[in-house]
C-alpha cells in the first residue's frame, strides 16, 4: 500500500478557527494512524488579505494543539513559476485557452443565461478562437461540453455533476496569477497528496478540480467531505455562537487534548466512546467512521470534557499548561513536585485552568487574605481554642499523612467537645481565606507542617485582635 499523504492548507487571512482546526486534526490523525505524512501549506495567493500575523497565529494555534507537520510550510506565493508551467501545459494540450472577454461582458453573459433559464456562466465566446496572450487576457479551462464528472467521496458517496453545467472557468487571471482551483490541484499533485479531507463547502469546487486532474493526467486523490460545524441553533458556526479562534479557547483555560477530543467528535465516532486521549485518537482514527451529519458545537459539552481531561491527565502535563495562568495571577510558582501536589488536590474540582489557578492561589500566599464574610462567621472567639490546639497538635506530628492529621483533629474534637465541621471549617478559612477548598487533610498535607502551623497561629492572632 502506498504511503498516505494528507495536507492542511489554511489561508492566512485571520486566526485559525474551529472548523479549520477540525480539518487539520482529521488530516493529521489519518496521516499519523496510517504512519504517513502530513503537509502544511499556506494558501497566500490573496496578497491583499494575507498577513504574516495570520500566518504566525495559525502556527501558534497548531503548536498549542500539538499538530505537527512532516513537510512545509509551503507558501503558494513562492510557487508561481510552477503554476505557470502547468498552465502552459494545459494550453499546449488544448485543455485551456486565452479569453479576452471583459468582466462586464462575462457579467452580461451570466445575466442572459439566467434569464433564459440556462447556464448562468461564461458562454464560451473565446473557446475556439485560438487567441494568443495579450494584455488583460485570462486563461480559461476548456470544460467538456457533454458527459458527467463523478465525485467518489468516502463520506458522501457518489455525487454526479453534469459537465454542461460547469462553465469554462478561469485558471489564470489577467495579472498572470493562478486561481484557487489551478493552484490547489498543482500543489496536491506536486506534493504527492493522495488523501483530501475537507469541509463539504468544497463539494461544489471538486468537479472543476477533478477535471483539472484528468487534463493533467494525474490520478485523483481520495476525497472525504465532512459536514460543517454548526452552532447550537444549527446554523453555520460563527462569532455570534461564541469564540471562533482556537487560541481563545486556550486563553479560557482549556487543555489542548480536551479541545482535540471535542473537535474530533464533531464528525467522527468510535462506538459510544466520548473520552479519548491523543494517543487513542491516533490509534483508532479511520476514514470509515467519518460521519455524514453536521456536528453541533456545544460549549457546555466542551467544558464537561475539559473537566474530565483535567481530572485524568497527568499532573506533570497539566502543570506545564497551568503555569501561564498562575503567572497571570502573579503567583510565584515553579513547575516542580510541589505544583504537581497542588494540582492533585484541585484536578477533581476544576473545570478550567483559570479555575484551577484561582483555587491554587492560597498555596503560594505567605499571608492569607480572609474573605470578610467567611472570617466573620468562622474566625470567632468560639474557634479560638480549637485552632490553637490544632496548631500545637500538628506541630508535634512526626510524619505528615492523612491518618496522622485525622488523629490530630480527633484529639481536638475530644478535648473541645466540638464536631469535626466546627473545627475543620475555621481551619479551612485560616489556611485559605475561604469556606471552599480541597479536602482539609489533603490540603494540609500539601501545605506542609510549618506553613500550616504558621497560618493557624496567624488566625489565632487575628481572632485575638
Amino acid at each position: 500500500m502506498k504511503e498516505i499523504i494528507t495536507r492542511f492548507p489554511p489561508s492566512p487571512t485571520g486566526y485559525l478557527h474551529v472548523g479549520g482546526a477540525r480539518t487539520a486534526l482529521f488530516n493529521w490523525l489519518y496521516a499519523r494512524h496510517m504512519k504517513g505524512r502530513f503537509v502544511l501549506r499556506i494558501e497566500d495567493t490573496d496578497a491583499a488579505r494575507s498577513t504574516k500575523e495570520s500566518v504566525d497565529a495559525i502556527f501558534e494555534a497548531l503548536e498549542w494543539l500539538g499538530i505537527d507537520w512532516d513537510e512545509g510550510p509551503y507558501y503558494q506565493s513562492e510557487r508561481f513559476d510552477i503554476y505557470r508551467e502547468y498552465i502552459q501545459k494545459l494550453l499546449d494540450t488544448g485543455n485551456a485557452y486565452y479569453c479576452t472577454c471583459t468582466p462586464e461582458q462575462v457579467a452580461a453573459m451570466r445575466k442572459a443565461g439566467m434569464a433564459a433559464g440556462g447556464k448562468a456562466g461564461y458562454d464560451g465566446t473565446c473557446r475556439d478562437k485560438g487567441l494568443s496572450n495579450s494584455e488583460g487576457a485570462v486563461v480559461r479551462f476548456k470544460t467538456p461540453l457533454t458527459g458527467t464528472t463523478v465525485l467518489d467521496d468516502v463520506v458522501k458517496r457518489n455525487i454526479v455533476f453534469n459537465n454542461e453545467e460547469i462553465e469554462d472557468f478561469v485558471i489564470q487571471r489577467s495579472d498572470a496569477t493562478p486561481t484557487y482551483h489551478l493552484a490547489v490541484v498543482v500543489d496536491d499533485i506536486t506534493m504527492n497528496i493522495n488523501t483530501v479531507i475537507r469541509g463539504d463547502d468544497h463539494v461544489s469546487n471538486t468537479p472543476k478540480q477533478i477535471l483539472l486532474y484528468r487534463a493533467i493526467g494525474h490520478p485523483l486523490p481520495v476525497y472525504g467531505h465532512v459536514p460543517m460545524v454548526l452552532g447550537n441553533d444549527r446554523t453555520r458556526l460563527s462569532k455570534r455562537h461564541g469564540a471562533m479562534s482556537v487560541t481563545a479557547y486556550r486563553d479560557m483555560g482549556y487543555l489542548p487534548d480536551a479541545f482535540l477530543n471535542y473537535l474530533v467528535r464533531l464528525g467522527w465516532s468510535f462506538g459510544n466512546q466520548e473520552f479519548f486521549s491523543k494517543d487513542e485518537l491516533v490509534e483508532k482514527f479511520t476514514l470509515d467512521n467519518l460521519g455524514s451529519s453536521a456536528g453541533v458545537f456545544d460549549t457546555d459539552k466542551l467544558l464537561a470534557l475539559n473537566a474530565e481531561h483535567i481530572k485524568k491527565d497527568s499532573k506533570s502535563k497539566i502543570a506545564g499548561h497551568l503555569m501561564p495562568f498562575l503567572k497571570a495571577r502573579k503567583i510565584d510558582a515553579k513547575q516542580d513536585e510541589y505544583l504537581e501536589s497542588v494540582i492533585g488536590t484541585l484536578n477533581k474540582r476544576s473545570k478550567t485552568l483559570i479555575e484551577m489557578a484561582e483555587s491554587a492561589e492560597f498555596y503560594y500566599q505567605k499571608d492569607v487574605i480572609y474573605d470578610e464574610k467567611a472570617a466573620r462567621k468562622n474566625l470567632t472567639s468560639s474557634s479560638l481554642a480549637s485552632l490553637g490546639m490544632l496548631a500545637d497538635r500538628i506541630e508535634s506530628i512526626e510524619k505528615m499523612d492523612e491518618q496522622s492529621l485525622e488523629n490530630a483533629f480527633m484529639e481536638v474534637m475530644e478535648k473541645t467537645g466540638l464536631k469535626l465541621g466546627k473545627i475543620a471549617q475555621p481551619a479551612r478559612v485560616a489556611l485559605t481565606g475561604k469556606t471552599v477548598s480541597p479536602g482539609i487533610f489533603e490540603m494540609i498535607e500539601v501545605l506542609g507542617k510549618e506553613e500550616t502551623v504558621i497560618k493557624l497561629q496567624k488566625a489565632v492572632e487575628f481572632i485575638k485582635k
